[in-house]
Order: C-alpha cells, then structure tokens, then sequence
C-alpha cells in the first residue's frame, strides 16, 4: 500500500497548501511575492529576487492549479526522453493522480 493510500488527509492537507501558495502568487504583484520570500534567499538582494520574480511572472509560469495534465506530462517525458534520461515511457494514467489536486482546487473555488 501507498503513502497516498495510508494517508490521503496528509496528502490532501499538503496539496491545498501548495494550492494556497499557488493562489498567492496569482493574486499579488512580483513585488510582493519578492518581499515575502526574500527571507529564504538571505544571500540575494532583493532587487535580483524582484527580478526572478518578475520574468516568472511575465512568462506565465505559473499555473492557476497544480492539475498535471496530459499533454504537460507527455512533454516531460519528451524531454527526458530527447536528453537520453529516460529508457521507457510511462502511461499517464498508471503514474499521476489528479485526486489531490482537483479536490484543492475545488476548495479554492468555494
């Protein structure tokens, strides 16, 4: 058995955290995002910090949800497969779980 199966409340409280992170970064300016983690990059001033954060978000990096879909998989596996790092693809469905995901992204919606 899983750790998914033995403890899918660990992993759905996990999952609606990363979704609260997610829901931050949607909602807040790359000023802001910089300020709030500029703590855990002590190293790094907090203009380059803006910086990083900003291209992250003129690229459109991040998604609204943490659902791996299909075709993003596929690419994953695309890429390691053209860098050589993977031997045999893997079918979606025996590998991913959307369960946590979708149910944290329902929540958000409430």
């Amino acid at each position: 058995m899983s750790f998914m199966e033995e403890h899918p409340q660990v992993v759905q409280a996990f999952t609606n955290a990363l979704q609260k992170g997610m829901d931050y970064v949607n909602s807040h300016t790359p000023e802001e995002i910089a300020e709030v983690i500029a703590p855990q990059f002590a190293e790094t001033d907090t203009e380059t910090i803006e910086t990083i954060v900003t291209r992250y978000y003129e690229q459109d990096t991040w998604k609204e949800d943490l659902i791996f879909e299909k075709e993003s998989f596929e690419l994953l596996q695309d890429i390691l497969e053209d860098a050589g790092e993977l031997e045999e693809r893997v079918p979606y469905d025996k590998l991913v779980t959307t369960q946590f995901a979708q149910e944290a992204s329902q929540k958000k919606a409430r």
